[in-house]
């Protein structure tokens, strides 16, 4: 990401990805935006968010909580992990200094409803019992979760 993005400015990103969370077969997202707007606002304060990344499809143990999630780092190097839907607002927070561990995993799935492998990246962020993915199934989500994997390594193991 260039510049460093607002709180209202991620607000907006949500909003175009509760848009595009819904598939043919699945109810409408039902957000009440004006909320959602104030739900990030008293999150983020006047945090500024250095990268955002945008997981189209919740991983594996998100499923029971939302529709869709994204992952942010702020200029503070403070990682939010926000996962938003119908009537579900919830927010991890964890310092990159407190991650035990960065992991970026470039395999295949077996995607059964094309009956093909296809290729998949994920970057997995832990600390104690809880780890954070960002999941990358296409080559511009590849782009940000690799920006996003580099910016929390830049941070936790710099050169010397």
């Amino acid at each position: 990401m260039a510049g460093l993005l607002s709180a209202d400015e991620i607000f907006e990103k949500a909003k175009d990805a509760a848009v595009g969370a819904t598939t043919a077969d699945e109810k409408a997202l039902q957000i009440d935006y004006d909320a959602l707007q104030l739900k990030f606002q008293a999150a983020l304060g006047d945090r500024k968010v250095a990268r955002c990344h945008i997981n189209k499809f919740l991983p594996e143990g998100y499923e029971d909580q939302g529709r869709f999630n994204l992952v942010l780092l702020t200029a503070g190097n403070v990682i939010f992990d926000i996962v938003i839907g119908d009537s579900y607002f919830r927010y991890d927070v964890v310092s990159v200094g407190q991650l035990d561990k960065v992991q970026v995993i470039d395999a295949m799935w077996d995607n059964r409803e094309k009956r093909r492998e296809e290729p998949f990246l994920s970057l997995r962020l832990m600390h104690a019992e809880e780890t954070h993915l960002l999941l990358a199934l296409d080559d511009e989500e590849r782009k940000s979760l690799l920006g996003f994997a580099s910016a929390v390594s830049a941070v936790r193991n710099p050169e010397k």
